[in-house]
């Protein structure tokens, strides 16, 4: 995958690029919206620990389809407070610590999700050979 940072435009705010080039004929996977909830069905008070199990369920996923982290070229977010983003960027960040081309990103603050203990929600594209 190729990162797209032009210089023509300001650089990314955080750890994200702005556009991704993905090779022709890869195979592409897309998530759903993953909550921060444990198999066990437990949800995190706090936003960085619904996060990580949101990253968690992401890699699981991706393990599925024979891709890992590496291989993400997009992930949205969504938090229901400016307050959580930090703890949602710190998982993103450890998510993707060993990225060289990092991903494009969007994090997006609502309202709500459908039980009012989440926090976070993230979903992501993801493309291999």
């Amino acid at each position: 995958m190729k990162s797209l940072n032009p210089a023509a435009i300001a650089p990314p705010v955080a750890r994200y690029s702005h556009g991704i080039e993905v090779p022709p004929g890869w195979r592409i996977v897309r998530t759903a919206g993953q909550l921060g909830q444990a198999q066990d069905g437990t949800v995190p008070d706090e936003a960085e620990a619904q996060a990580e199990l949101c990253f968690a369920n992401i890699a699981a996923i991706l393990d599925a389809a024979g891709m890992a982290a590496a291989d993400v070229f997009h992930v949205s977010a969504y938090v229901t407070e400016r307050a959580h983003m930090q703890g949602y960027m710190a998982a993103r960040d450890a998510f993707l610590a060993t990225r060289a081309v990092l991903p494009s990103s969007t994090l997006v603050i609502v309202s709500g999700f459908t039980r009012p203990e989440f926090v976070v929600e993230v979903e992501v594209w993801a493309a291999a050979p």
